[in-house]
């Protein structure tokens, strides 16, 4: 039986003799990809997938046959060099992947082997085996929970490393063994599950304990995930059910994959291209080579015989062919790939010293990890971000309040801006007034407070409600010092808020709630807790109070809320609505509250029904949801709140750079939102606006309802034209292209994670992308770290379109890895976004200076590199090609060998390496000023396919030019004694010399937007070196010592002596600068880039600013948004009322405000 096809999994505990008999996976990680004896044959089989590669590879093969190689086989040297940097690079990467691995499997856990627990290595770890935990311990496999140290079972866990959640979970032991307590207990424990085989799935499980003859259901309760840590729980015991890759994390983590640019993508094309125009070339050299050898060679054969074993000249032109494919093939150099590395690296290095991207805070600098990725930077069109830990800091900070149609605190979001000159809001010292109050809780309002102290009875109720109706867990560690649990951080941030306002959660037990009310103890009957989800979107609790009135307390979204008012509410109603519109057009999250009088008869009626529902076996929580139904109507309404997400310092002015520099923002959040609260975060951080025509909502839970709202939405985006999508699932681009202009104003869509389960299915996913890819902004909460995954995946195959990802915790690894550039924020959820990372920095503001500052050079630099590199090399070896024309199609060279050796390595090398790697054509100020500028990238306007035929044709004419002037004039010229020039040698150091000229000084000149001074210095060290080269080779020294090797003995000297020569050289070197310069003027003149035209206005203020100074200014508006704040672990009610939850632990909470203006969005869009 292998695991790898169960479609069960049995695991028997303390017994690996029959565990072992299912070959499960052990528990050692491994994210390497070599050993050391797989390592060669594996590096370079992956090394010689690349085209260019085995291309090297076959012309090197052709060059060890002497009948028709023309060149030296040293020219293996510079394919060696590269497999060989490559291959460093490579074990290099692997080593650290080998360490991290080594790290995680030899951290230690307490396994119970043979009746005693003993240290062990996680890789050692099998499944079937009993772990114990201590408190902070990360979870070491997959556990089902067997025994803990608190009581009823419980322990609690953080899963920031499953779903980005930084707020404490519960866990519950299986009944019948939390009694088992010790390690001598569970050492006789021989329980047999049965559960189902390995899955992603991180909040499903299903299984059956077999034990004593009695079975016992197994659910996600009972589980400890891999990647989760214990908290506040001294002990815990589990059994290991899936351990290694079978574990939910491993699962979901995707598999690692090798990134290629699409510059790379389009260069392994061109490659193929160029193969293909060497062997046109070399199948027109060799027919002429045929055809001269039959009419002209055959007159020489008396005195110049065939070497052997040419005997025709068929056989002649054969050879020719291979040759000519050996000379011509520095078309596409060696040295290209070498030159591309070293400009990638470079501009890596830019990034990891960039000091504006360095954290000061954290001291912690921004890494390029891979260097690889750098121009696909400059192209992103899709941008997948989590939202807990990248956009915001998953702080909540209760901020304002409505109470009795009364709106308090004057302290504004971190999205608003207030007068400077006007009174300043003053922090309220609640000291004084409250002994037991949060000293890091900031309020700025002190008429609220001083409604509390007056004894405002609607106030009062207000907090008595918060301090009532949660699911929070408290523990007093001594006198006044309490520490909250609570199971969202809203719901901490609430329940601190009443603290500080005099209504103190103390404690609670099964029955009771005790609180401290402004300074007064007093214990409540807890009668009932009316639990939360998703579809309810509300809470209530029924308490006693000790004068023995029954009330019931409500909290919850308020379209939800308003509709269960008694009618006398109306009035109320309104300008609490109005109000509500205010904190959401802050950004901020709501949530209202409401109450309702029972009496003792209404009370004892509604709580039989409810205990008949609650023991129900089948269709247990629909009736407990028309239970819950029926009581929660006829409320009075107290009031509503107001709760910030801080959001990250920048987090809006980052957003609005990108979407204006054309990106699609996409998030994909696992928290356990609400979609109106998705949309509340989407306008606090900008993603949404009120310019937007609308924002369409896909929150069925059928496949039917997901289809109609997507149908809805679609037909809202395209109109009439909507039916053309259909079920077609590839749309030409011309057809795309003409939706997307019928498409008129801006759209945001919100899916549900269960709504996108269904959206991506493939019937649906063409209408689900083409809608999504419409919107300039789209929001899925509540989805799987596979389901973000899946998304990238389908954006990546439908629209061609280069992706970015960017997260922070285990949770974002799969959609990390799945994305075409991987961004790792270094926060608070370990590190594993980060290791899984192509970059990484501490904060999301500094994503558009990584995309819009450096991605932008990175891709600018690089095509401009390319174009030149193409063309300084057609310019070299076509030469060869007219020359055939003239030496019998016989593969003679043009240069000379060490010419043809050094011309790309020395002569021609270092100037266009400074170009690749300091180019600009705005400074980095002017790239984020002008967001516009990033979208040539997008559009792939600086290299692609026409771009590289312009480089090869002007390539082609300077060669043209480069041959023909010299030939012409020469053939004809004289030295001064009368001595005619027209010898092979000084047509050769002529054609070479304007050769090295012209593209280190004329075309160089014209395609460096950026003259630093290594650029001036790599210059004329190029022309230099040719020079000292060149004299040096032809020397009479060396030909003493190697007359075979170096025949052009006193050449140079004698050729550079002629005026004629130089003429030529300066006349050959001006018809090639000449046509070239005319185009660019004129094309810059009738359709200047924006680039231009920011370089010329750049200049222009550049010379007015030494006369006159300059000023600005802008605006803002909002509209209603609705959505409520608050999201407690369903089923967690429940928990508390049996009494197995009676362990208290803490929430810490701070206060952050980040104040902007809007003024710089309008310059912006103006811009």
């Amino acid at each position: 039986v292998y695991a790898s096809a169960e479609e069960e999994r049995r695991v028997r505990a303390n017994d690996r003799e029959y565990n072992e008999k299912f070959q499960y996976a052990d528990n050692c990680i491994m994210t390497s990809k070599y050993n050391i004896i797989t390592f060669l044959p594996v590096n370079l089989f992956e090394q010689f997938q690349e085209v260019a590669n085995t291309y090297f590879l076959f012309l090197l093969i052709l060059q060890l046959i002497p009948q028709i190689s023309s060149l030296s086989w040293t020219t293996i040297v510079p394919l060696a060099l590269v497999l060989c940097i490559t291959a460093v690079k490579d074990a290099t990467d692997d080593y650290f992947r080998h360490r991290s691995d080594e790290q995680v499997n030899n951290r230690q856990s307490q396994v119970l082997i043979r009746g005693s627990l003993q240290k062990e290595k996680w890789m050692n770890v099998r499944v079937g085996d009993i772990i114990k935990l201590e408190n902070n311990q990360f979870v070491a496999a997959d556990l089902l929970v067997l025994s803990t140290s608190e009581p009823h079972g419980l322990c609690y866990i953080e899963t920031a490393e499953l779903d980005g959640e930084t707020n404490t979970k519960v866990r519950q032991s299986v009944s019948v063994t939390s009694e088992l307590g010790d390690s001598n207990n569970l050492a006789s424990f021989n329980g047999e599950v049965v559960c189902e085989p390995p899955n992603n799935k991180l909040d499903r499980f299903s299984g059956t304990l077999f034990w004593r003859e009695k079975k016992y259901p197994l659910t996600n309760q009972n589980m400890l995930l891999r990647g989760c840590v214990l908290r506040n729980t001294e002990a815990c015991y589990g059994l290991v059910i899936f351990a290694g890759p079978d574990t939910k994390l491993m699962q979901n983590s995707g598999r690692t994959k090798f990134k290629r640019t699409s510059i790379d993508r389009l260069m392994n094309t061109l490659v193929l291209w160029i193969f293909g125009f060497l062997v046109c070339m070399g199948v027109i050299l060799a027919v002429g080579n045929a055809v001269w050898e039959r009419e002209v060679g055959s007159l020489f054969q008396s005195y110049l015989p065939w070497d052997p074993p040419v005997d025709s000249c068929l056989f002649s032109a054969f050879l020719s062919f291979w040759s000519y494919v050996i000379i011509l093939n520095t078309v596409v150099p060696i040295s290209l790939y070498v030159s591309v590395e070293v400009i990638r690296l470079g501009h890596s290095y830019f990034i990891n010293w960039d000091q504006q991207m360095f954290c000061s805070q954290c001291n912690t600098a921004a890494e390029a990890r891979t260097t690889t990725l750098n121009e696909e930077l400059g192209q992103v069109e899709y941008i997948f971000s989590d939202k807990t830990g990248t956009l915001t800091q998953n702080i909540m900070s209760f901020n304002k309040c409505s109470i009795n149609g009364q709106t308090y605190g004057q302290c504004k979001s971190s999205g608003e801006v207030t007068d400077p000159l006007g009174p300043q809001p003053k922090k309220l010292d609640f000291a004084t007034f409250n002994p037991l109050a949060d000293p890091d809780f900031c309020f700025y309002d002190d008429t609220l407070l001083e409604a509390v102290k007056v004894g405002d009875s609607c106030t009062h109720e207000f907090f008595r409600l918060l301090s009532l109706c949660h699911t929070v867990m408290s523990e007093e560690k001594s006198e006044g010092e309490l520490l909250y649990k609570a199971q969202s951080p809203d719901e901490g941030a609430l329940v601190t808020a009443a603290r500080n306002f005099g209504f103190v959660f103390r404690s609670r037990t099964p029955g009771t709630v005790t609180t401290t009310e402004l300074g007064r103890p007093v214990t409540y009957t807890l009668l009932a807790i009316l639990d939360f989800n998703n579809i309810r979107k509300r809470m209530s609790v029924i308490v006693r109070n000790p004068e023995g009135r029954i009330r019931l307390y409500c909290k919850g979204a308020d379209m939800v809320l308003f509709e269960r008012l008694r009618p006398c509410n109306q009035e109320l109603m309104s300008i609490t609505s109005d109000h509500l519109n205010e904190y959401a057009a802050d950004g901020l999250r709501t949530l209202v509250l409401a109450y309702r009088d029972l009496t003792e008869e209404e009370w004892e009626a509604w709580s039989e029904s409810r205990h008949g529902a609650d023991r129900a076996t089948s269709c247990r929580e629909d009736r407990l949801a028309a239970a819950y139904e029926e009581i929660e109507q006829d409320m009075m309404l107290l009031g509503a709140t107001a709760i910030e997400d801080k959001l990250q310092e920048g987090v809006p002015e980052t957003l609005t750079i990108l979407s204006l520099a054309n990106i699609k923002i996409w998030v994909l959040t696992g928290d356990k939102q609400d979609t109106e609260t998705a949309v509340n975060i989407g306008y606090s951080c900008k993603m949404l606006t009120d310019d937007m025509a609308e924002v369409f909502i896909i929150s069925g839970h059928t496949v039917q309802s997901v289809r109609q709202e997507l149908r809805s939405a679609c037909l809202g985006v395209f109109g009439d034209r909507a039916g053309e999508l259909g079920n077609k699932l590839n749309l030409s681009k011309s057809q795309q292209n003409s939706l997307m202009d019928n498409i008129s104003g801006e759209f945001a869509l919100v899916v549900n994670g269960h709504s996108l389960a269904h959206a991506l299915e493939r019937d649906m996913e063409m209408e689900f992308v083409s809608t999504a890819c419409a919107c300039k902004a789209v929001i899925c909460c509540r989805v799987t770290p596979l389901q973000k995954a899946q998304v990238v995946e389908l954006i990546k195959k439908h629209k061609k379109a280069v992706t970015l990802a960017i997260g922070d915790g285990a949770n974002d690894v799969s959609m990390i890895k799945s994305a075409h550039i991987g961004v790792g924020i270094s926060g608070q959820e370990g590190i594993q976004a980060v290791l899984a990372s192509d970059y990484s920095f501490s904060q999301f503001r500094f994503l558009q200076r990584l995309l819009l500052v450096h991605g932008r050079w990175s891709y600018l630099r690089m095509c401009r590199f390319l174009c030149y590199f193409f063309y300084k090399n057609f310019a070299f070896t076509m030469v060869h090609f007219w020359f055939g024309f003239f030496c019998g199609f016989s593969a003679q060279t043009v240069y000379d060998q060490f010419f043809i050796t050094l011309y790309n390595i020395v002569y021609t090398s270092l100037p266009v390496l400074a170009m690749g790697i300091f180019d600009q054509d705005v400074s980095d100020q002017k790239s984020l000023e002008y967001p516009k500028l990033y979208e040539p990238g997008q559009l792939n306007l600086l290299f692609n396919k026409r771009e590289f035929f312009i480089c090869i044709a002007q390539g082609i004419y300077t060669s043209l030019v480069l041959f023909f002037v010299p030939y012409a004039i020469l053939s004809e010229a004289t030295q001064s004694t009368g001595v005619p020039l027209a010898d092979y040698q000084t047509f050769a150091v002529t054609t070479a010399t304007a050769l090295v000229i012209v593209v280190n000084v004329q075309q160089i000149a014209l395609d460096t937007g950026f003259w630093t001074v290594i650029n001036h210095v790599f210059v004329w060290i190029s022309l230099g070196s040719y020079f000292t080269i060149t004299l040096a080779l032809h020397s009479h020294t060396l030909f003493q010592i190697f007359p075979k090797q170096f025949r052009f003995i006193g050449t140079v000297q004698s050729t550079l002596l002629q005026p004629v020569v130089w003429l030529t050289i300066a006349l050959a070197t001006a018809i090639c600068i000449v046509p070239v310069l005319a185009f660019r003027l004129l094309k810059l003149n009738l359709t200047p880039q924006l680039s231009d035209t920011v370089r010329y206005t750049q200049l222009v203020r550049q010379k007015k600013r030494k006369l006159m100074s300059e000023g600005r200014l802008g605006a803002r508006n909002w509209s209603r948004r609705s959505g409520y704040a608050f999201a407690h672990q369903e089923g967690f009610g429940e928990l508390i009322t049996s009494g197995k939850n009676m362990r208290v632990s803490s929430l810490a909470l701070g206060s952050f405000a980040s104040k902007h203006s809007s003024s710089w969005i309008d310059t912006l869009r103006r811009k």
